[in-house]
């Protein structure tokens, strides 16, 4: 298993935690309910991470605004990641579509897909630590460049959660009931320098 996935699983929280963050949510257990709170989770994420690729783009804005110009290639780099991953949660179309039938889901296999989204809400925090970081770096013109890197190096990972996310749903659809959240097998780890 990878770290990533671990630490996932570890720091769940719980249904409740859901249900505080995102109003309406309800859950998966209703069988006929799992499409809609997953549409939901979606949406709610898909607003979120909206609204940090909005503040990306301001701060790129006033970055460039204040003699950033060598920055713009890897600012845009780092945008497109970003959009790519809003982009990803909102429009993905589930290949998961035996979980949302199915009648019963393994209490475990639910805490672990609970531990996803809320890992995925969890993700919304980070991504504002780490703009906060790249503003302050751009009103003080130093270490622009190590905060454009952490952010990025965040998107990467919040786009493998989410992949981990579709492929625990995707287990889950294929074999239910067995406990799949204590036997996934998540993907290898990436190289530390993905090609672009």
């Amino acid at each position: 298993m990878s770290e990533l996935y671990d630490q996932i699983i570890n720091q769940r929280g719980g249904f409740e935690n859901l249900v505080a963050k995102i109003p309406g949510f309800r859950g998966y257990l209703d069988n006929k309910a799992r499409r809609e709170a997953d549409r939901m989770i979606r949406d709610h994420l898909a607003d979120q991470f909206t609204a940090r690729v909005n503040r990306f783009i301001d701060i790129e804005q006033s970055l460039l605004d204040n003699g950033g110009l060598p920055y713009m290639s890897k600012t845009n780099a780092v945008k497109t990641n970003l959009q790519h991953f809003r982009d990803r949660i909102k429009t993905a179309a589930p290949g998961y579509s035996g979980f949302f039938e199915q009648v019963k889901v393994m209490p475990e296999d639910l805490e672990a897909i609970y531990s996803f989204d809320e890992a995925m809400i969890r993700y919304v925090d980070q991504f504002d630590a780490a703009l906060n970081t790249l503003a302050g770096a751009a009103s003080s013109k130093t270490g622009v460049e190590d905060a454009l890197a952490a952010l990025d190096k965040l998107t990467t990972e919040a786009n493998r959660a989410f992949n981990m996310r579709d492929d625990v749903l995707t287990q889950l659809s294929k074999g239910l009931g067995t406990g799949l959240s204590s036997s996934y097998t998540s993907p290898p780890e990436p190289a530390d320098n993905p090609p672009q």
